[in-house]
């Protein structure tokens, strides 16, 4: 129980340094009427006026700093975030709405976001929040189809195992806001965008689904990941025949580099998870492991990590045999959800993971959410060990069905192993603990 304990904390220590506040007072200030951020400078005194937007799980966090440091030069603002994520906030305006799959609530919010920034001019500036859950909360519908449309589009994506770039490329196509979209609805104005990173390599275009970002991606890109996982017949026919009008030339495609929106926007990436990897680095070593990051940009099926996860304990075993061991992972696995349990990806890998380490004593995994939510559940993510096994036994829980029917979430509320912190107003992908004794 201890190590599990260690593994918690190693975990939170992580999560608490990628916290909006300490990140954006890192990059923003103000000297004077000089308003720096990050190597750019801006002289208020030709700024007629500051408008602040954003969406995400972590955009209220993202507000309340920027609040902190703009006060009432912010001349107006709103954001939209995951229920239960709101913060108090003075001067600007906040929405929460629905995630993963979008709802009326996001719809509204982002047509406030619209209506604050259709009237930025070229002596404005338009600071946007950007975070892990932006894209599905960053909602609007296109024309030619509804919001149920686009709720069955995504709950159809998020069974099939695609992963974040490709589900993005999809929605930046049924979007006025996404691939650019808000940055060209901003011009003239000044645009810098503040991004949270919850997606590997950081890739601006797909981070909350780009909208201040060039999208390189097309109409054509869509329609290929919809062959690739067989869901023609599974997704609304409006939505395929807008996907398929953009093919042919008769919708907008999505905005690319050369577009003269984008040499008036700065796009900032003020943190990732390799950060929350090197404090958890930390804070490992000063409970006496010997540490190692073995990647930041753990991705594929869960079923594969996992067996990956156990080659690489077997090699640093063999390797460091008489040292105190942690191991250190990041990314974000997939998962292609079959049966019809409670749960999420971290606690799915696992609830794997244990029934891997049934007869393997002295290892310990965690694997959780940096924003505190897996899956459609409360929980960040679950602890395991070689205990774990025995414990079910002596509950007389199934491994192999809760494995099978994907309801590791029921499966650890018994069994006790749950990680539970609440939102953690950040994200920046998942972490994956592993102690060696």
């Amino acid at each position: 129980m201890k190590e599990r304990q260690k593994a918690t904390q190693i975990f939170l220590a992580g999560v608490e340094s990628v916290k909006p506040g300490n990140l954006i007072n890192r990059f923003v200030s103000i000297n004077q009427n000089i308003l720096q951020i990050e190597e750019i400078e801006f002289d208020l005194s030709g700024i007629q006026n500051i408008f602040v937007i954003g969406a995400g799980k972590a955009s209220a966090a993202m507000a309340q700093a920027i609040e902190n440091i703009l006060g009432s030069r912010i001349s107006a603002g709103h954001i939209v975030t995951k229920y239960d994520h709101s913060l108090t906030l003075q001067f600007i305006e906040i929405t929460e709405a629905g995630h993963p799959v979008p709802d009326e609530n996001g719809i509204r919010g982002t047509e406030r976001i619209l209506s604050i920034v259709n009237k930025a001019g070229k002596d404005d500036l338009v600071i946007c929040l950007i975070s892990g859950g932006g894209s599905a909360l960053l909602a609007d519908v296109p024309e030619g189809c509804t919001l149920d449309d686009l709720k069955s589009l995504s709950s159809v994506l998020l069974k099939t195992g695609a992963n974040i770039n490709e589900m993005n490329c999809i929605r930046k196509h049924l979007s006025k806001v996404k691939g650019g979209q808000l940055a060209k609805s901003a011009f003239p104005a000044r645009v810098v965008s503040l991004i949270l990173s919850d997606v590997i390599g950081d890739p601006l275009d797909v981070i909350a689904s780009g909208p201040t970002a060039p999208d390189p991606t097309t109409f054509k890109d869509a329609l290929s990941i919809i062959r690739k996982y067989k869901i023609e017949n599974d997704i609304p026919e409006q939505i395929l025949r807008i996907l398929r009008d953009g093919y042919n030339k008769n919708r907008q495609e999505t905005l690319k580099d050369t577009d003269e929106m984008f040499l008036y926007t700065n796009n900032l990436i003020i943190g990732t998870n390799l950060l929350a990897l090197k404090t958890a680095k930390e804070k490992a070593e000063s409970l006496g492991y010997s540490t190692r990051i073995l990647t930041n940009a753990l991705d594929g099926d869960v079923k594969d990590v996992a067996n990956y996860m156990m080659d690489s304990v077997n090699r640093v075993r063999q390797e460091e045999s008489d040292r105190k061991m942690c191991l250190l992972f990041a990314g974000e696995p997939t998962i292609k959800i079959e049966g019809i349990g409670l749960g999420g990806r971290n606690q799915h890998l696992a609830l794997m993971i244990a029934k891997l380490l049934e007869d393997r004593p002295g290892i310990t995994f965690l694997s959780g959410g940096t924003d505190g939510t897996d899956g459609p559940t409360n929980a960040a993510g679950a602890v395991v060990d070689s205990c774990t096994s025995k414990n079910a036994a002596n509950l007389q829980l199934d491994m192999e069905r809760y494995i099978d029917n994907f309801d590791s979430y029921t499966f650890f509320i018994q069994e006790g192993g749950l990680i539970i912190t609440g939102p953690t107003n950040t994200n920046v992908m998942d972490l994956m603990i592993v102690l060696i004794d």
